[in-house]
């Protein structure tokens, strides 16, 4: 039954939800290991509400898929009960570790700044398959979530750096592309059958006679996001850290964001040239993107002189494919994406 519950609860991509905190805490040079421990646990705890709340709320339509059919809500491992408790069992042990967090550091503030994070989370789950664009609301969703990792270890949100709120816009640009490029690609067969209003929809993405049509203008979209992205995580090498010269380890470093970025724009090209639409290969796609997208900011957090950042960037690779191999017995392609 645990399996089932890791599969409600989306633990493929958990770790990368529960890295943004800390990555919150790291920006503002935050490195005690209990306290990054915590956040962690607060973040991952934060996904599986998202996740399984946003189940229950399209049960009815995900039913329907037979692409998704492994999902326990929709397969019947978890009745519908059982998973309302678990949902807001996750949150009420999120704010628990959170008012706990607040009481050691005698700062509360950081409460109201997780609050807004979940409420925003809330409202998308509950609007998601109405209207276009709800996805900004995971992106702030996640962005006051960065946030409230990097206001646990200060006094006042005033006294956030640069570039934390660099790292925080970050997580956000990185979550737009996830939810609404590679979320409206993943589900674009069934959201296209039963009229959801999702942007990609919205855009002209269509399925006709099992040919796929990607738009002009979703492309261009996709592809800015990421281009957004890059310039971002090279910013701070110019206003904060104000390089003239690069060091070894900075053109290694430079080389290596390089490199992910052109993983990133050629696994997207690679998604949305797809002739036919083809979930399983969308997965495979989708889902080696995800690991890649979020080793940007760790590697870009290496020029703090500290391990940690470097060591996070392997967290969210290997959390994915360990969870598909245990849960799924695939390496890439988890049945419940």
């Amino acid at each position: 039954m645990l399996r089932e519950y890791l599969k409600l609860s989306r633990s493929f991509n958990a770790v990368l939800t529960g890295i943004s905190p800390v990555m919150g805490a790291i920006a503002m040079q935050q490195y005690d290991i209990t306290t990054l421990i915590l956040l962690f646990f607060i973040g991952f705890l934060g996904h599986t509400f998202g996740f399984v709340f946003n189940d229950i709320i399209d049960f009815n339509i995900d039913k329907s898929s037979k692409e998704i059919s492994d999902r326990p809500l929709i397969s019947g491992t978890i009745s519908l009960r059982n998973a309302w408790i678990f949902a807001f069992g996750s949150m009420a042990v999120a704010f628990i570790i959170s008012l706990y967090l607040a009481i050691t550091t005698q700062r509360f503030f950081p409460l109201i700044i997780l609050a807004a994070s979940a409420s925003f989370i809330i409202l998308y789950d509950l609007v998601s398959k109405k209207f276009p664009l709800t996805d900004f609301f995971v992106a702030i969703g996640v962005f006051f979530l960065i946030v409230y990792g990097a206001s646990v270890v200060t006094n006042s949100i005033t006294s956030l750096t640069t570039l934390t709120w660099i790292v925080c816009i970050l997580g956000a640009i990185q979550v737009l592309f996830m939810q609404m490029v590679a979320g409206g690609m993943k589900d674009i067969e069934n959201d296209f059958y039963r009229g959801a209003h999702t942007l990609a929809i919205q855009m002209g993405v269509r399925i006709n006679e099992g040919k796929l049509f990607v738009s002009r203008s979703f492309k261009t979209l996709a592809y800015g996001i990421q281009l957004a992205d890059l310039i971002g995580v090279f910013l701070p090498f110019f206003i904060i850290w104000n390089i003239r010269t690069l060091s070894l380890f900075q053109y290694i470093q430079w080389a290596s964001l390089i490199f992910v970025g052109f993983l990133m724009f050629f696994l997207s090209h690679k998604l949305m040239m797809m002739k036919s639409f083809d979930r399983k290969r969308a997965r495979m796609f989708i889902g080696s993107h995800y690991m890649i997208n979020f080793t940007l900011v760790p590697i870009m957090l290496m020029s703090q002189s500290n391990p940690w950042p470097g060591i996070l960037m392997f967290f969210p690779g290997l959390g994915f494919i360990f969870s598909n191999l245990i849960l799924h017995g695939t390496l890439l392609q988890p049945k419940t994406m």
